[in-house]
């Protein structure tokens, strides 16, 4: 028998639909900002149109990161003077000092390319308040050492309103102190005559090669390590290609041998004496590569550990988890590429914030014209969860009659007997009448056959009683209500219903046992002699008395 799966849930998925679009809006407009806050039960006053805006610092040292960025790019160009402006000198120096701003930039430079450090551009605060869980004051960042080596000195940012009122960050007085105790072995009048060879980006040729080399080398030495190490493994391993520990070293080495390479560029690159132009821009471009290379590492990882559910569901004929599993892996990818292009584009100094916030509102805007795509993402789970088909279902949806190839995020495709492709959004196919052939525990046999007029009663009951024996004795046929009755007199034939349910794995072996007991009840009633009626009508013309037709 056929079960009819039919959605009871109609009325209240859609519903639903309505309420996760409401959450989402709300859920947008507080995480952006654009409701407004209370504090204390209280709504806060919205600004007046008057009031002056903050005033922008032209050297954009509104944060720990921004302010270093500029310092080093400001090294990089060698333009001092502007360098300068991200020192806080403090006011009891050497009044001899207040004014050579340009010289203690070049001892910085200096001490740096000697060998001191600065943090790399992501693990920089971008928060204009700093970082506050760093065991020093809140006005105060660390952010590098002067010196090689763990006990180096410490290079201090320190944050202090402005020449306009403006809170910035600039080098803190500590750190100004001690450039003023460092003697320069350079000056303006001899920086022309130290400086040989050609230069990129305000730093020396020679220095790139030696950080790009060395980040060469590294990747070179673990890229050997990791193919040495699969080609171990694979003389370790009976069947490569079956081995579950052999793929998964396959797909994770690759990746993995470039991320150690950046880690240990990070490591070692960070520790070489040559310009810190250089060696900030390296570090900077190596974190991308680094975010690149773990987001590759968990992709394949998702992959593999898709793929080994996927063939355990497999094994274990649990189709609807297949489906689960699949929608779950696609989940996992796009929310992994969102964190990684977001991570990316922080490093390069996109401004992600506003980027976000531009997304959120836009995401308002689109949230209240996307109630289909949000209907859908309902309708997804609820296929998901009460389950009236599995990938692999012969079912019939609506009109489209044919196999469940895929159930995704926003629609289910299903291959017909004509082999095309039809796909249903969930938010539809949740809501249509879903006949599953594929979970029938039984099969029903039910035809009626018409036996000639003219047999007589005891006739017609010899041939219900030998096809209730042909029920009986077929192993196939339960004995769940199985009888055959005569049911009426039909226009042509002396009608026999017949009901029982065959016991079969699939619809093709019903058939045959379906043929077998037709040809068993043919071939009985073919003994007994009884035909099996066709439909025909018998014709009483009625004769003409006396010429004269009735009035």
């Amino acid at each position: 028998m056929n079960r009819t799966l039919t959605h009871r849930l109609d009325r209240r998925q859609h519903a639903a639909a309505r309420i996760v679009q409401a959450l989402f809006i709300a859920v947008a407009m507080l995480f952006f900002n654009v409701l407004p806050i209370a504090s204390s039960a209280q709504i806060l006053p919205t600004p007046a149109p008057s009031a002056t805006p903050a005033p922008v610092d032209p050297f954009g040292r509104e944060t720990p990161r921004s302010s270093l960025t500029g310092l080093v790019d400001a090294l990089g160009a060698k333009d001092y003077d502007r360098a300068a402006h991200y020192l806080d000198i403090p006011v009891d120096s050497d009044p001899r000092l207040l004014n050579a701003g340009a010289e203690l930039t070049r001892r910085l430079q200096e001490a740096l390319d000697a060998g001191g450090s600065l943090t790399p551009f992501a693990m920089r605060s971008n928060d204009p308040a700093g970082r506050i869980d760093d065991d020093l004051p809140a006005d105060q960042e660390n952010v590098g050492t002067l010196d090689a080596g763990p006990d180096g000195a410490p290079i201090l940012l320190q944050r202090r309103a402005g020449p306009e009122g403006q809170p910035i960050w600039r080098l803190a007085p500590a750190t100004i102190r001690l450039l003023m105790k460092r003697p320069s072995s350079t000056t303006a009048e001899t920086q022309e005559t130290k400086d040989t060879g050609p230069t990129i980006g305000g730093a020396p040729l020679m220095d790139w090669l030696r950080l790009l080399g060395l980040a060469a080398t590294a990747f070179i030495i673990l890229r050997l390590t990791a193919v040495g190490l699969l080609a171990g493994l694979s003389r370790l391993v009976a069947d490569p290609e079956k081995s579950a520990l052999y793929n998964f070293a396959r797909a994770a080495l690759p990746p993995l041998a470039l991320y150690g390479a950046m880690v240990m560029f990070f490591v070692w690159g960070d520790a070489m004496p040559v310009a810190i132009v250089a060696r900030q821009t390296l570090l900077r471009y190596a974190g991308i590569v680094a975010w690149v290379a773990l987001a590759w590492f968990l992709l394949r990882m998702i992959d593999g550990i898709g793929d080994f559910l996927t063939n355990r569901m497999h094994r274990r004929e649990r189709r609807q988890a297949i489906s689960v599993i699949t929608l779950i892996r696609r989940a996992a990818k796009v929310v992994l590429l969102a964190i990684s292009l977001v991570v990316v584009l922080d490093t390069l100094g996109v401004d992600v914030t506003t980027g976000i916030a531009a997304l959120g509102i836009g995401g308002i805007a689109l949230a209240l014209g996307a109630q289909k795509t949000i209907e859908n993402l309902v309708g997804s789970v609820t296929v998901i969860v009460d389950r009236p088909v599995q990938v692999g279902d012969f079912c019939k949806v609506g009109d489209v009659l044919g196999t469940v190839e895929d159930i995704g995020m926003r629609s289910t495709r299903i291959r017909t007997l004509e082999r095309t492709i039809v796909t249903i959004p969930n938010g539809a196919f949740s809501s249509l009448q879903i006949d599953n052939f594929a979970r029938r525990d039984r099969f029903l046999f039910h035809p009626v056959i018409g036996l000639e007029y003219g047999i007589g009663a005891d006739r017609m009951r010899e041939a219900t009683e030998a096809i209730a024996n042909i029920l009986a004795g077929h192993e196939n046929v339960l004995d769940d209500g199985a009888r055959a009755r005569f049911i009426n007199f039909g226009e042509s034939s002396l009608e026999i219903e017949i009901f029982a349910y065959i016991l079969a794995k699939d619809y093709a072996e019903s058939l045959i046992y379906r043929e077998e007991l037709l040809l068993s009840i043919m071939a009985r009633l073919e003994d007994m002699g009884l035909g099996i009626a066709f439909p025909t009508r018998t014709l009483f013309l009625r004769p003409e008395s006396d010429g004269k037709s009735d009035v």
